[in-house]
């Protein structure tokens, strides 16, 4: 195991801050704004239910998978240090690189598009607001990230409790108020090239993605072998429920017709219609407050991947982005950098394309991140933590990952080649950095 550059991040996070940032960076835009793409692309209700049950066991098995590698690698870095332990420092390079260039600003330009349109909606203004409103999200959510982490962690903590209000409201007022059947459900009218059962479970992996941003936290954690298989395990199996309960409510209360129709503005047509004009505001709200946390969750934990590889000089401009502050020991830099890339995403991708692609990238080097759990089981036999029922969880984990990138390069060529194209950048200007510094590969 290669040795780790000495960090100077504070080890403050405990199981609360963990399993909060795990459930509130997951649960966010996803589940509310992909409903209707889930939908159309499964062709019925009964496959919507069921593509995201399956996008919850593909993401339950590559957490499982995900968590003994963790468990042996507790560093600041998470994807980042685990590839360059398991295949090399260029394999490495490019999923830090991968992440902090196309991964990271795509994600939180895509929740904070979605989190917009939801903003629109509630003041009933003009969808010429959307790009303000969401760039005034991540300016705000970023400046908080500005500052110690244990504020960010407790506005995760926060956060996660208010989302479970508007989530648990939607699911009984769903199961016992709504008079639709769940199951079979069809359309009349569907454009059926917007995809397939394939494109509908990639489609919920976005609604299941951030799991694996706990990861980047591990040098912050304070007991990470124990802390971090726990958090994204429990964590992983909680936003399952959930989820599964959240699109039968819904399903049970509007008609998949409606919800086809209704497509983006499907969360504030059910909230409103369900508990009148204010208590929708509030719920609205609620859902808001929800997303924030979301947004909150990967503002809090990109940066860190931005100055993993800062530290140890892996990018251009290293010796800024690496820097701290002084109190709180923020990576200021770092977060400025990642926010500013987000705010490019926003202006050439919509918010629904950028979710794909990005659980696209992503994938690709999960899988890599999958089979590297076969390679240590032969390196090292004492571990903090053991995936249950290996080899079966990790083989689950790698053929979920197979089926979303063979779906997605169906369904997107022209996307994936665009963002593919900016990870192999990252080659070059890898070599560049490694000859400034006079760094031999």
């Amino acid at each position: 195991m290669k040795q780790q550059p000495k960090e100077h991040l504070k080890r403050s996070l405990g199981f609360g801050s963990a399993i909060s940032i795990v459930i509130g960076t997951i649960i966010g835009s996803g589940i509310f704004f992909k409903q209707g793409s889930v939908l159309d692309s499964a062709g019925n209700s009964t496959l919507a239910i069921f593509a995201w049950i399956l996008g919850g066991i593909i993401t339950l098995a590559g957490g499982l998978t995900i968590a003994e590698i963790g468990a042996q690698m507790p560093y600041t870095g998470g994807l980042y240090i685990y590839i360059e332990n398991i295949y090399g420092r260029i394999a490495g390079f490019l999923a830090g690189w991968m992440q902090i260039i196309v991964y990271g600003p795509a994600i939180i330009a895509s929740v904070a598009g979605f989190m917009s349109i939801l903003l629109t909606n509630f003041f009933g203004l003009g969808i010429e607001w959307r790009i303000p409103f969401a760039v005034s999200c991540i300016v705000l959510i970023g400046l908080m990230n500005l500052l110690e982490n244990k504020i960010s962690a407790l506005f995760s903590v926060v956060t996660t409790l208010g989302k479970l209000i508007p989530i648990a409201a939607i699911i009984i007022f769903g199961l016992f108020w709504g008079n639709q059947n769940a199951l079979g459900q069809t359309m009349t009218e569907i454009n059926q090239s917007t995809g397939n059962f394939g494109v509908a479970v990639l489609a919920t992996l976005f609604g299941y993605d951030g799991w694996i941003l706990i990861a980047n936290l591990g040098g912050e954690m304070k007991n990470p072998q124990k802390l971090l298989p726990k958090a994204i395990i429990l964590g992983i199996s909680a936003v399952l429920i959930i989820y599964t309960l959240i699109t039968i409510g819904i399903l049970r209360f509007l008609p998949a017709e409606l919800i086809h129709q209704l497509g983006e503005n499907a969360p504030a047509y059910m909230t409103t219609k369900a508990f009148g004009p204010i208590g929708g505001k509030l719920m609205s709200a609620g859902i808001i407050i929800s997303m924030l946390g979301t947004l909150n969750g990967k503002m809090l934990t990109f940066p860190r991947i931005v100055f993993a590889m800062a530290e140890r000089k892996d990018i251009p401009f290293s010796k800024s982005l690496a820097f701290l502050s002084k109190k709180g020991k923020a990576p200021i830099n770092a977060t400025i950098f990642v926010s500013i890339l987000a705010f490019a995403m926003m202006l050439f991708f919509n918010p629904d394309r950028l979710s794909d692609l990005c659980v696209f990238t992503v994938y690709c080097f999960y899988l890599l991140a999958f089979f590297g759990i076969f390679i240590l089981r032969k390196q090292n036999e004492n571990r903090p933590f053991s995936t249950p029922l290996y080899p079966l969880v990790p083989i689950v984990a790698i053929a979920g990952g197979v089926f979303v990138l063979i779906c997605e390069l169906i369904n997107d060529f022209h996307g994936v080649i665009l963002f593919l194209g900016f990870v192999v950048l990252g080659l070059p200007i890898f070599y560049l950095v490694k000859r400034y510094y006079g760094e031999k590969i």
